[in-house]
């Protein structure tokens, strides 16, 4: 699946970029869908938690994000850094005293408010002690008005004015001699189709853990919480856990339960497991066998150069090492969304690194380079003579893992 958003910049006198407002679609097509605002916003601020970084959406510029009343009342915008965002307040709210109090709060907390659609009302003098922006749509607001909002905020010097819908130079250089600063309309650019490729809360969820497992002492403490938020998942476990392949006297009926029984090395299993069967299911099974070979295999080496550190994230590195084919992006995209440590994101982005090392080991040995592929161990201090019983170890393995794949997970 995809996420879907589209970017407009806002430009000040010398038409360089001050931010860009950020507006949902839910589909590749660039027009605003039929939702309500309040599905619009709060899909768009879960794009911005799970898919985009905010300044990947906003260009390293503060991002300008519409939200409804009920998103403000909700505390949606804490969900978002206040260096990075201007809270934009869509035009169908009235002034009243709810949404006063909200955007003192916000004010309060460093959060930068503009109005969007700004058309005059006189309780809107209460608010403006706290506004950054008034945003006034300069196609179908009179002269006569903007000459009077330009009077009404003379003396709140902050706050400035960004005049919308600028659709020629005339008019800009008009808007200019009037005293506007700041631009945005369809003169200077249309909004700009933003794409990426969504990871699922569950994906997400599973990730988190893995990098969990990933540490040499694993806190059940820590994880227990992370599965009972995810309710397939938690299901999941405990189906796994009591399936006849460990041959249980007793059922295991909770998570801590199910964490103690599994252990590390089996909990690192199911969780790559259903990581695998989760992220590809429309891709080739010869992908991830191979990922999970990768694994094995890294994580096997990683023991022979006695390095204990880095056993579990070499697992994850092997694992991780193809899923840019798997999901049709780049590595570096990908990295950006999930919870890897750095190490691994070191190794899979720019081949940097102890871990980069030991998957350079594996790939040679996969393209039959013997020679690149001891000179590799004999650099990190592994006996080249484990490369057949480590790649034999990883091939037994990986198709134990696909047969449960096929059996328990699905």
């Amino acid at each position: 699946m995809n996420f879907y958003a589209a970017r407009q910049p806002i430009f000040d006198n010398n038409n360089e970029p001050i931010g860009y407002e950020i507006l949902f679609r839910n589909g590749p097509h660039n027009v605003f869908p039929n939702i309500n605002a309040d599905k619009a916003t709060s899909r768009l601020l879960e794009g911005s938690q799970f898919y985009f970084e905010l300044a990947e959406l906003s260009n390293h510029k503060p991002a300008f994000i519409n939200f409804t009343l009920n998103t403000l009342l909700l505390g949606y915008p804490f969900m978002l850094p206040a260096k990075h965002m201007v809270i934009e307040i869509v035009e169908s709210i009235e002034p009243g005293k709810k949404l006063l109090n909200a955007v003192k709060t916000l004010h309060q907390k460093g959060y930068r408010i503009a109005l969007d659609h700004y058309r005059h009302q006189s309780a809107w003098r209460h608010f403006y002690p706290y506004i950054k922006y008034l945003k006034i749509d300069v196609s179908c607001t009179p002269l006569p008005e903007i000459h009077l909002i330009m009077k009404e905020i003379e003396e709140h010097k902050q706050i400035k004015l960004i005049a919308e819908k600028v659709e020629n130079h005339q008019q800009l250089e008009q808007l200019k001699q009037l005293g506007f600063s700041l631009f945005q309309g369809f003169y200077f650019a249309k909004p700009e189709m933003l794409t990426s490729k969504m990871f699922s809360a569950s994906e997400l969820s599973i990730a988190r853990l893995l990098s969990e497992t990933a540490n040499e002492y694993v806190d059940i403490k820590k994880l227990t919480p992370i599965f009972e938020r995810d309710i397939n998942l938690s299901y999941k476990l405990l189906r796994y856990t009591n399936s006849a392949i460990f041959k249980r006297r007793a059922k295991i009926s909770n998570i801590k339960q199910a964490l103690v029984a599994l252990g590390n090395e089996e909990l690192k299993r199911f969780l790559s497991l259903t990581f695998a069967a989760q992220i590809s299911p429309e891709k080739p099974a010869e992908l991830i066998k191979l990922s999970l070979m990768r694994a094995r295999f890294c994580e096997q080496l990683a023991l022979n150069a006695n390095s204990k550190k880095y056993v579990g994230p070499a697992f994850l590195t092997g694992m991780m090492s193809l899923i840019d084919a798997i999901r049709d992006d780049s590595m570096e995209n990908i990295m950006d969304k999930l919870p890897l440590v750095d190490s691994i994101k070191q190794a899979l982005v720019s081949g940097e690194g102890p871990l980069a090392h030991l998957l350079l080991i594996v790939q040679s040995y996969e393209q039959a380079d013997w020679q690149a592929a001891q000179a590799q161990c004999r650099a990190l201090n592994i006996d080249p003579d484990v490369l057949p019983l480590a790649y034999n170890d990883a091939l037994n393995w990986c198709n134990e893992q696909m047969q449960v794949l096929a059996c328990e997970i699905h």
